[in-house]
């Protein structure tokens, strides 16, 4: 059993997506998408995957299937934040078992000189651990920033860590280390003997943001 940090999108879950809970099995397609995604700057959610490439699958060597679409390889090494994809091209789906949820609140900012569209400040976010994953995300003002801009907080979706079955990664290795089992543990180990509450609380330690917005 590996985990894995998955950012689910608010407009992909208000669009047509279905709430889940921690402890839910859920079966998702996966997308390894770009580390700059709402304004870059992030840190603990970044998954690292390895392994070859066919018509814009990856087969990480640690058991993940994921797509990396105009992608194309004998083997390959990417970073980037794994994303829940429901539009577009069809794309395989990975089975597992939610672990821990975590609404993620991005600061947004106007564009000088105070017209266009609001857009992502790189790093200016926070997340606050739920028990299950809410259907809409709202907004509201938040006065200005340190720039002087005028500001908002959104929701912009959820982090999700979830355990896949047959696989193995970076995460369940610091996950076993932080509990203390040996180097040599199996796969899996880091989430056997504990309770799901206690689970999802150690979890959120491998899943922060730095320099939160007041």
């Amino acid at each position: 059993m590996g985990l894995w940090h998955v950012f689910y999108e608010d407009w992909q879950m208000e669009c047509c997506g279905t709430p889940f809970s921690v402890g839910d099995e859920v079966s998702w397609p996966l997308l390894l998408s770009e580390g700059d995604l709402l304004g870059g700057g992030w840190h603990d959610q970044l998954t690292k995957v390895v392994g070859p490439v066919a018509d814009g699958v990856l087969a990480d060597e640690n058991g993940l299937v994921v797509a990396v679409p105009d992608r194309t390889g004998d083997r390959m090494r990417e970073a980037g934040l794994l994303t829940v994809e429901t539009h577009g091209a069809e794309l395989p789906e990975t089975r597992g078992r939610v672990r821990a949820v975590q609404v993620l609140t991005q600061g947004y900012a106007r564009p000088e000189p105070g017209d266009g569209a609001w857009e992502p400040v790189p790093g200016e976010r926070w997340l606050k651990a739920v028990e299950r994953c809410p259907k809409w995300f709202g907004d509201k003002a938040a006065g200005k920033g340190p720039d002087g801009r005028p500001r908002r907080h959104r929701g912009a979706g959820v982090f999700v860590t979830l355990e896949v079955p047959d696989t193995d990664s970076w995460l369940s290795y610091a996950v076993r280390k932080a509990s203390g089992l040996p180097e040599d543990a199996p796969p899996g180990a880091e989430t056997e003997g504990i309770d799901a509450h206690s689970l999802a609380a150690l979890l959120e330690t491998f899943s922060t943001v730095r320099d939160r917005p007041t």
